[in-house]
C-alpha cells in the first residue's frame, strides 16, 4: 500500500481548516494537493480525532494482516489437496511437488518448502551427474547379460574385489535399480526336517573334498552325466568330468588326475551312489589312505558344499545351452571352470573367489 506524504495530524489539520471556513482551493494551493485527496480524506476521516484515525488505520492493517493470511491459507489447502492422492515420501518427490507449486500456484518459494517439509537447500538443489555413472552401467549391463542369474550382490562384489574399482554400493544400487536389472525372487517353502550332522567345516586346503553327480541331455536329446569334485575349505572347482557312463573306474581316474597336480586330501564326502559304495573306490580310497565320508541317506543337506556348487553349475550355464556333444560340454565346462575360480565372487567366502582365499592363506 502506497504511503501518503501527509501525516495523520497534518491530515486532522487541514480537515479542521476546512470545517472553520478556509475554502478548499485555498487549501489544497497551500499545502500541495489536489482536491479529490482532501474530499476523500474528508470522506473517510470526517469528524474523527487523531485517537480515532489511529484506531481506523491499525484496523484497516490487522484486516489487510487476516486477508493476506486467509488468502495464504486457501491457497495451501488446495495444493496440499492436489498432492494428498500422490505420494510425496522421497524428498525428491517433495522436491518437484514444491516446484510445481511454485510455477504453477505462483506461490513463494518459501511457503512451498514449508508445505512439503523440505528445506530450500533440497528445493534448490541439482544433481550433478558424473561420467563414472555411465562406466558403471556399462559394467552391470555386460556382466547381466554375460551371467543371466546373477544379481546385485555378485555384480558389485565382482566390480569391488575381482576388478578393484571402489564405488560405493549404494551408488552401484542405484544405477542397478535405474537400469531395471532386478531378478525376481521366488519364494523359498521351508519343510520341516531332522536335524541332520552338523556340517564340518575344514581349516586347510585337500583337508576335505566333495563329489557328486549332475544329469543333462543334449541337444538330440540323449543323457549325459557330470561328476563335479570341489575343494571344500575355498569352494575350488579342482574337475568337471563329463560323459554318457561314469562308472568307479571313471571316478578314480579322474580323483587320480586331481590328485597328480593338487596332492592327496584326507577325506572325500559323497552320497551313497552306486559308484561311491563299490568295492573298487573302497580298495582305492584304503590303498591311498583316503577316508570316504558318506552322508546320511536322505540328507543331502550334509553335503551342502558341493550341493550349493551344483547349483551355481546348473544355472551359470548348463540350464542356459544346448550342447550337440560331450566333447562340446566337456570344453565350456574346462572353461567355466576357470572363470569360477578366479572372477566369480563366492558368497560362502565373504565375496571373494576361490583363487582370493588360497591367497590370503598363502
Amino acid at each position: 500500500m502506497k504511503k501518503s506524504r501527509f501525516s495523520d495530524s497534518q491530515i486532522l489539520s487541514i480537515l479542521k481548516q476546512a470545517e472553520n471556513g478556509v475554502p478548499v482551493p485555498e487549501l489544497c494551493r497551500e499545502h500541495g494537493m489536489s482536491s479529490a485527496s482532501f474530499y476523500k480524506w474528508r470522506a473517510k476521516f470526517g469528524g474523527m480525532d487523531a485517537s480515532m484515525m489511529a484506531r481506523l488505520k491499525e484496523l484497516e492493517d490487522e484486516n489487510r494482516r487476516l486477508k493476506k493470511m486467509y488468502a495464504e491459507e486457501r491457497l495451501k489447502a488446495d495444493i496440499l489437496k492436489e498432492a494428498i492422492g500422490k505420494k510425496v515420501v522421497k524428498p525428491s518427490r517433495r522436491r518437484e511437488m514444491a516446484q510445481k507449486a511454485v510455477n504453477e500456484k505462483r506461490v513463494s518459494i518459501r511457503l512451498a518448502c514449508w508445505m512439503f517439509s523440505i528445506s530450500e537447500t533440497c528445493y534448490r538443489y541439482q544433481p550433478k551427474l558424473s561420467s563414472e555413472n555411465a562406466e558403471i552401467a556399462d559394467w552391470l549391463i555386460r556382466l547381466t547379460h554375460n551371467q543371466r542369474n546373477w544379481g546385485f550382490g555378485l555384480c558389485f562384489l565382482h566390480l569391488r574385489n575381482v576388478k578393484g574399482f571402489a564405488w560405493n554400493h549404494k551408488r552401484v544400487y542405484r544405477i542397478y535399480r535405474e537400469l531395471e536389472l532386478n531378478l525376481r525372487i521366488k519364494p523359498k517353502k521351508r519343510l520341516v526336517r531332522e536335524k541332520p550332522e552338523p556340517l564340518a567345516v575344514p581349516e586347510m586346503i585337500n583337508d576335505s573334498w566333495s563329489m557328486d553327480f549332475m544329469h543333462d541331455q543334449l541337444n538330440d536329446g540323449r543323457s549325459y552325466r557330470l561328476l563335479n569334485v570341489i575343494d571344500d575349505f575355498n569352494r575350488e572347482g579342482l574337475g568337471i568330468e563329463v560323459d554318457f557312463s561314469l562308472p568307479a573306474e571313471r571316478v578314480i581316474r579322474s580323483l587320480e588326475q586331481i590328485i597328480e597336480w593338487r596332492g592327496k586330501p584326507r577325506s572325500i564326502r559323497c552320497d551313497n551312489g552306486p559308484e561311491y559304495i563299490s568295492g573298487k573306490l573302497a580298495a582305492w580310497a584304503e590303498q591311498r589312505e583316503i577316508k570316504l565320508a558318506f552322508i546320511q541317506p536322505g540328507k543331502p543337506q550334509q553335503n551342502a558344499y558341493i550341493e550349493r556348487y551344483n547349483r551355481t553349475v546348473r544355472y551359470d550355464w548348463l540350464a542356459q545351452y544346448l550342447f550337440d556333444s560331450t566333447e562340446e560340454v566337456q570344453d565350456y565346462a574346462t572353461r567355466w571352470l576357470w572363470h569360477y575360480n578366479h572372477e566369480r565372487p563366492n558368497m560362502g567366502l565373504g565375496g571373494i573367489t576361490p583363487q582370493q582365499k588360497l591367497a590370503m592363506l598363502a
